[in-house]
């Protein structure tokens, strides 16, 4: 979140609205219009709802405070403008308030597919539609409280909660396996991968094992953790969170099931 970006955020007039591009609200709309059909049948019912909830147009990018009037109506939570990348201070400051970050960039066509931060398609298509559920936004709630707290060593074992939940979490329902992490709601291919794919581990939810579990936000994850009701969201957020943290930090983390990054040449 601290890294340098290649992206230039819009900046929003004196009244909120985002002046996008012809070509940027042609890349949203072959990117929702590609993703909504990837999604049906593989995403949980709560995200589907929620989509109905807010209506996002097909044909332009919304305005965030198209997007904020749902969620206010809804959980009480709203879109807060912010440069391509935050701090980690500030994410955390943002998510204790009810306010969800999101980057107002959309990604270029050469990263069309894949790029490592998260634009304002990721935020709004991934992530806006579980703010509309109870148990979603008291769990990033309580996740940004936690965080704004913590010391920046556990903020990094915290931040494994964020990942294989809010991000790559999965739901095993009755119906089958679905999906309400955001990360893999707004990539086709993470989205066939997740459900799929017999190459990575889906494993039950454990806290102390996610705590444990390291991750690569570079590659298709070898391991998802699964919930079996999008309440259980509610226990999650309600453990004795940094406890946990000091049990993990006692344990140590598991052996990554992933190489290492390659260097790249200088």
């Amino acid at each position: 979140m601290s890294k340098s970006s290649k992206y230039v955020s819009r900046q929003s007039d004196e009244n909120g609205f985002i002046a996008w591009s012809a070509e940027e609200n042609q890349i949203w709309q072959e990117l929702i219009n590609r993703q909504l059909s990837v999604v049906e049948g593989r995403a949980c019912k709560e995200y589907m709802a929620g989509l109905e909830k807010l209506q996002l147009p097909t044909d332009r990018i919304p305005q965030l405070d198209e997007v904020s009037k749902v969620l206010r109506a809804t959980t009480g939570w709203e879109c807060a403008e912010v440069p391509a990348l935050i701090s980690f201070d500030k994410f955390f400051e943002l998510l204790a308030n009810k306010r969800f970050p999101v980057a107002t960039f959309i990604r270029s066509r050469e990263e069309f597919d894949y790029l490592q931060e998260p634009d304002i398609f990721h935020e709004i298509f991934g992530h806006c539609a579980m703010l509309t559920n109870p148990a979603f936004a008291e769990f990033t709630h309580i996740y940004g409280k936690l965080g704004l707290a913590a010391s920046k060593q556990d903020r990094v074992y915290l931040a494994r909660l964020y990942w294989f939940t809010i991000e790559f979490g999965l739901l095993n329902t009755p119906e089958g396996l679905r999906i309400y992490g955001g990360g893999i709601l707004s990539s086709p291919g993470e989205t066939h991968y997740a459900l799929d794919s017999t190459v990575p581990e889906r494993k039950v939810f454990d806290a102390l094992d996610v705590l444990r579990t390291p991750y690569r936000i570079d590659i298709m994850q070898p391991v998802y953790f699964m919930i079996d009701r999008i309440d259980q969201l509610f226990d999650i957020a309600h453990l004795d969170m940094m406890t946990l943290v000091e049990q993990a930090k006692a344990l140590g983390l598991h052996a990554p099931k992933f190489p290492p990054k390659e260097k790249q040449a200088s």
